[in-house]
Parts: C-alpha cells; sequence; structure tokens
C-alpha cells in the first residue's frame, strides 16, 4: 500500500521490518549451523552475523528516510534475496537450511510484490549464488546434521507465523478500509445523513417489511422555504450553514432507529419506523419550531422555515413510489397553503402536479 508523497510507501516499509528481523535472526543460525562443517575465512562469520543482526535496521533507517520509501524498500528485498543465494551456495546447497532460506525468502516476496518482485528475487538469489560461487568454488553437501535440523525448526515455524501475523493485519486494515469507503459511498458529503440512493434502497427494505408484517410507518419529506432565496441572497457558504444546521437539527431530534437521509438540493426525507402518523406530525413540528427558532448573530434577517409532507404506511400502497409520491403531494399541499407547516397526505388526494412553486 502507497501512501502519499513524502512518505510514499512508509507503511509498507513498517510492515516489512519486523519480519525481516525475525527471519534474518534465526535464518542466521540455520547458516551458522550449515557451515560450522565446513572451512569458512571468518570475515564470512562476520559478514553472517552483520547480514541477521545488523541489516534489518539499516533496511528499515535506510527505506524510511529514502525519498520514496517504497522503491527503497522493494530494493532491499532483491538485497534480501541476493543474499539469500549467498548463503545457499555457502552451505554448498544443503538441501534443508538452503530450501528451507530460499523458499522462505521467496515467499515473502510473493507476499511483498506479487508475481514480479517474486521473479526479481529468483534471479537475485542466482546472482548471490553466483558471487559465491565464485569466491569459494561450487560444493553440494546432501546430507542434513542434527544440528542443522533443529537450527531450521525455528525457521519453519516461527516465520511463517510473522508473515501470517502481517497479512492478517494488512486484512483487518483493507476490511475497514472498505467498511469506511462503503459508508462514504452511502452518506452525503455536506450533512453526514444518508445520501439520495442509500434512502431509496432503505424506502424499499422498510416497504417490503411493512408489508410482511403488517407494521406501522411513516415517511416525511422536508423542504427549506424559499432556499434558492437564501442561496442568491448570502451566498452558497451560508446555504451550505443552513442545510448542516438542519442535518445537526435531525441528528439531535430523531431516534436512534429513524433513517434520515439528504434526497436532494435542499430536501430531506424520513423513514419513521413503528409510528402513528399523529405522532410523526408532533415530532415534525418540534422539528420546524427548533429550526424556525435559529438566529445567525452575524445574520440578524436570516430566517430559516421548513414545509414538510407526510404519509403513512398502508396496504393500499403498491410501491415505495407511490408511498414516496403521497408525502411529495402532502408537501405540495404545505408549500401552496403558506409553507412553514405541516401536511400530512389524505387518501381520496387528487392526482397533484409535483413542481413545487419557488
Amino acid at each position: 500500500m502507497m501512501d502519499n508523497n513524502s512518505g510514499k510507501g512508509l507503511s509498507f516499509v513498517r510492515r516489512i521490518y519486523p519480519p525481516r528481523i525475525i527471519g534474518l535472526g534465526i535464518g542466521m543460525l540455520g547458516v551458522m549451523a550449515g557451515i560450522s562443517t565446513l572451512d569458512k575465512p571468518q570475515w564470512v562469520w562476520w559478514l553472517l552475523l552483520a547480514n541477521g543482526l545488523l541489516w534489518p535496521h539499516l533496511a528499515y533507517q535506510l527505506a524510511r528516510r529514502a525519498p520514496v520509501p517504497y522503491h527503497a524498500e522493494y530494493r532491499n528485498l532483491l538485497a534480501d534475496s541476493l543474499m539469500g543465494g549467498f548463503w545457499a551456495a555457502n552451505l554448498h546447497f544443503n538441501p534443508l537450511p538452503s530450501v528451507t532460506i530460499l523458499s522462505m525468502m521467496a515467499m515473502n516476496n510473493f507476499a511483498a510484490g506479487g508475481q514480479r518482485l517474486f521473479l526479481k528475487g529468483l534471479l537475485a538469489q542466482c546472482l548471490g549464488a553466483g558471487l559465491s560461487i565464485s569466491l569459494f568454488g561450487a560444493g553440494l553437501e546432501l546430507q542434513a546434521t542434527s544440528l542443522q535440523v533443529y537450527a531450521c525448526l525455528p525457521m519453519l515455524t516461527l516465520y511463517p507465523m510473522a508473515v501470517g501475523w502481517v497479512c492478517y493485519r494488512l486484512a483487518m486494515k483493507l476490511s475497514e478500509h472498505k467498511r469506511r469507503l462503503s459508508a462514504l459511498s452511502r452518506t452525503d458529503s455536506l450533512t453526514g445523513l444518508l445520501n439520495h440512493g442509500a434512502w431509496k434502497d432503505l424506502l424499499q427494505l422498510k416497504f417490503q417489511i411493512c408489508q410482511q408484517q403488517r407494521c406501522g410507518a411513516v415517511i416525511a419529506i422536508i423542504d427549506i422555504d424559499h432556499f434558492k432565496s437564501i442561496n442568491d441572497t448570502y451566498g452558497h457558504v451560508v446555504g451550505d450553514c443552513v442545510l448542516s444546521q438542519l442535518s445537526s437539527e435531525l441528528k439531535r431530534n430523531l431516534r436512534e432507529h429513524d433513517l434520515a437521509g439528504r434526497y436532494g438540493g435542499d430536501e430531506f426525507c424520513l423513514i419513521l419506523p413503528d409510528t402513528s402518523l399523529e405522532h410523526a406530525r408532533l415530532s415534525m413540528e418540534r422539528l420546524r419550531e427548533h429550526v424556525g427558532s435559529y438566529r445567525n448573530p452575524q445574520l440578524p434577517a436570516l430566517r430559516i422555515s421548513l414545509s414538510i409532507g407526510l404519509a403513512s404506511y398502508h396496504e393500499n400502497l403498491i410501491s415505495p413510489e407511490a408511498w414516496l409520491n403521497e408525502a411529495d403531494k402532502a408537501l405540495y399541499t404545505a408549500k401552496n397553503s403558506g409553507r412553514d407547516q405541516v401536511n400530512f397526505a389524505q387518501l381520496d388526494l387528487a392526482p397533484l402536479k409535483l413542481a413545487y412553486p419557488e
């Protein structure tokens, strides 16, 4: 995962750091056991200690301080593979320690960079093995001692656990990231309420529940009176503040299971489950009064009023759209009757034109 410019890939560097400490530290034990029976110069032992104990921390600092940490860590992983090939050849390709080291590094490369890094890592391992052969000559040791077997056990157990732990943490972060993206896709950015599509989906679901369980519910459509005039007079910044103020009032005054959404522009919609029309009317009257009493000290002439249309669920409704249309008609009646009021749908209302007067 890459971060933005100044710390591009810094989280990637941090994820690699602990497994590298564990992997190179315990891998060093297997190499020690393997070369203990071979005649190697002293500097090889010092190189092994530096590679196992110092390199993980040096690699972390180099990547963390690099202009693009992700690219630096990518190079570090290839350096790990190069040294893995070098030690495998130093072991005369003793099957157990060599396969353990090379396979664990290949697994790490595949997990960190996919097929591309895996193939580059294989090439780096071959180059490392070639470097060792050019320095010490080729050799083949097919027998593993008891010491070598026991020295490889930590690498075979602890390192896969470390990689699995890192992968698990990454999976949890990706899951949380996905959850947040899903929430953002269903939320209106200005008000924090459900957006048009999310609210319509829940209306469909609630309509089906009401049909199946024959429970009561009311939907409300709320319109801010003369909102265009507010935008024209005070500007869109003030208009956005009015929308935010209304959404805040909705969050404060509605019950936990009530569903509020911004339907579009200055229009808000509510689903009020397990509510009678009278209770919904009283709740919307309180909302209308709270919003109407709002005063901005910098804009004393600003007044906000709401027109609200209500419609309760009944068995004659054939679809969620029909239910919403009844609330829409009630809103139209409220606006035509002087605005700043709550109106509820009558079942015998004739079809009305849905365009609202300004």
